[in-house]
């Protein structure tokens, strides 16, 4: 194979001529980056994989403009190193392991408890270069912040899980780091009603914390603070800031200041897990489906909160598809996602493929028509 003189000399166009190569043949390609989130999605039907592990360079760093452009194989670890010297951050926090790449962070619009404060990847990329499933190279977005002009791919890729094209850079926002920041814990009454009172204070209080996160009892318990119901908090800003959070976090209960390593804890509790299962709804309805998501979890399983966004994660210690129907029939605005499930069966049983003539569907067939990349992993609770 001889490198066309029309691809760019880059890393991807040397993806592209394998991409290219592969549609050709329609071979089906696996997207992989670091290989640590493998198991997140639907099985792939892919023998062949397509990496963008060597794609880690940090191509252009300007912290006076508080943006970072790196390959997609760069680890989150690793940017955070970067931009840790000039006390700026990647307000990313996905679960998972820091060594995740960034390229899978995105195409999976992973978020994790500091979405709360900052928003999810979707709000922060601002641009990417992609090879789509034809072999085409292209550029979306920019290296700015004030750069939006025409249909916004930037975030269409993003959350597209590699069905789209091959993210290879990513151009990110990033945040200047708080003067100061505690965590605080607050023992919650575990009823309905203690539960709305919560969700309606962090929506009505004057500030937004960085990160606000309800969690169950057993998940306490793995984090090492007391077993019962807790709301997390992660406060920042200068000192007064500070006082003034935590006065008024302290109307919903006694805020113990705890240590600051539980949120790494926390991203990692899901490691070894069999199944997983998100759900989005309203923030009003928050309550009720905390109460409904407790009961999901059953024996040996915990539920993680985001009271501010509506959003559950349910680490399931078994998959209990009755009590999932009975949630699903209560709530007709929410919308449930598996990320992990035990087998190929599990999946196959418990979700659906997208239908090729919807949206997605028809989205994809533009940018991938061949089908090759990533295929069977865009699949939807049944």
């Amino acid at each position: 194979m001889t490198a066309s003189p029309l691809l760019p000399l880059s890393y991807a166009g040397e993806l592209a001529l394998r991409v290219r190569d592969a549609n050709a043949s329609r071979r089906p390609l696996r997207v992989v980056g670091a290989g640590t989130w493998l198991a997140n999605g639907a099985p792939i039907d892919a023998t062949e994989d397509i990496s963008c592990a060597s794609s880690r360079d940090i191509v252009e760093y300007v912290p006076g403009d508080l943006t970072i452009t790196v390959g997609a194989g760069t680890s989150l670890a690793a940017i955070v190193e970067a931009t840790g010297e000039h006390d700026q951050w990647l307000t990313l926090d996905p679960f998972g392991s820091p060594a995740g790449t960034i390229g899978a962070t995105v195409a999976t619009a992973s978020s994790g408890p500091l979405a709360t404060g900052f928003g999810t990847p979707r709000d922060l990329v601002l641009g990417i270069e992609a090879v789509t499933g034809t072999g085409n190279v292209i550029r979306a977005g920019g290296r700015v912040v004030k750069n939006v002009a025409g249909f916004d791919l930037v975030r269409l890729f993003t959350g597209s899980r590699g069905t789209l094209g091959v993210i290879t850079e990513v151009t990110l926002r990033l945040r200047a780091r708080p003067a100061k920041e505690i965590t605080v814990a607050i023992a919650i009454d575990n009823t309905i009603v203690a539960m709305r009172t919560v969700s309606r204070a962090l929506r009505s209080w004057p500030f937004t914390p960085m990160a606000a996160e309800t969690i169950d009892g057993a998940c306490a318990a793995a984090l090492a603070l007391p077993q019962t119901l807790t709301l997390l908090l992660r406060l920042g800003g200068n000192a007064r800031a500070i006082t003034s959070q935590r006065l008024r976090a302290g109307t919903l209960g006694k805020a113990v200041e705890v240590d600051a390593a539980v949120w790494d804890k926390l991203r990692s509790i899901e490691s070894g897990s069999a199944a997983v299962m998100r759900i989005a709804d309203l923030p009003s309805t928050f309550a009720e489906r905390w109460d409904d998501a407790q009961q999901l979890c059953g024996r040996g399983g915990v539920a993680i909160g985001s009271p501010a966004r509506g959003t559950i994660r349910c680490v399931l210690g078994d998959v209990d598809m009755t009590r999932i129907a009975a949630l699903r029939a209560r709530s007709k605005t929410a919308t449930f996602v598996f990320e992990t499930l035990p087998t190929p069966a599990a999946w196959h049983s418990l979700t659906t493929e997208i239908d090729p003539t919807s949206l997605d569907g028809r989205v994809r067939a533009v940018f991938d028509p061949a089908g090759i990349l990533n295929p069977g992993i865009m699949r939807v609770a049944r």
